[in-house]
């Protein structure tokens, strides 16, 4: 067997790929050589440029908002074919808004029904590359988060989704896998781990002691669409450093 991750000649869609553990999953695959395409929210790349966790270098960006399943499923890709498809779209609603009904229901649109919106509308082209899905939740499927309910709900669902996907097209020669990351510096997190007392409170919990780091993640993503774990289906790694033990 082969052991070297070499994505040459492959074909990856990152959507949320423009900043935190998505941008870093994108630039991981693009240096590994795949073509890689990102999608956003905002207008244009040049939007992403005083995002400091943000690098579109070398990437295709598109904007698309992922909340209206229309849209994605009127998409008309600009690539033949795909080869990955990672779904590390993400919001979180702080303030105790996730307890209001719109809320709620806004923060399940992005993190839970677009997921299933984006892997059906590309179920089709991965299968015909034998290609892999990677949906990327969070360690907050594992336990309660008392702030937010409507994003605590939406991992676990991600979770779930994971496995039943993996389950159900496996037989189609698509593998689909998850990652659940514990507490990683990004824009959503940054309610913890950019104030000094949460953020030791945190680490204090993690026996590594230390946040994870985008890189990390990315790391496992590419593990995950290799060949290296092409036994694997249905499965979502938690990578918290001992968190959650």
């Amino acid at each position: 067997m082969d052991y070297t991750i070499d994505f040459k000649g492959k074909t990856a869609l990152i959507v949320g790929g423009t900043s935190g553990i998505g941008n870093a999953t994108a630039q991981a695959f693009r240096s590994k050589g795949a073509d890689v395409f990102v999608w956003g929210t905002r207008a244009t790349a040049k939007d992403y440029e005083t995002e400091p966790t943000s690098d579109l270098e070398g990437l295709h960006y598109e904007c698309m908002d992922v909340s209206q399943p229309e849209r994605v499923a009127a998409y008309v890709p600009p690539f033949a074919k795909l080869d990955i498809l990672v779904l590390c779209q993400g919001l979180v609603l702080y303030g105790r808004k996730e307890f209001e009904i719109d809320g709620f229901r806004r923060v399940l649109d992005v993190n839970l029904t677009s997921l299933m919106s984006c892997a059906t509308k590309f179920r089709d082209m991965l299968a015909s590359t034998s290609g892999s899905l990677i949906i990327v939740s969070s360690s907050a499927a594992f336990h309660a988060t008392r702030g937010n309910p409507a994003y605590n709900a939406s991992k676990a669902g991600a979770l779930g989704l994971t496995r039943t996907l993996g389950q159900a097209w496996a037989a189609d020669g698509l593998r689909v896998n998850g990652i659940a990351p514990g507490f990683v510096p990004t824009r959503m997190t940054r309610v913890t781990t950019e104030n000094e007392s949460r953020s030791e409170a945190a680490k204090s919990n993690i026996p590594l002691g230390r946040f994870g780091t985008p890189e990390e993640m990315a790391a496992i993503a590419l593990f995950l669409a290799s060949p290296l774990s092409g036994y694997m289906v249905g499965q979502t790694l938690l990578a918290d450093g001992g968190m959650l033990l």
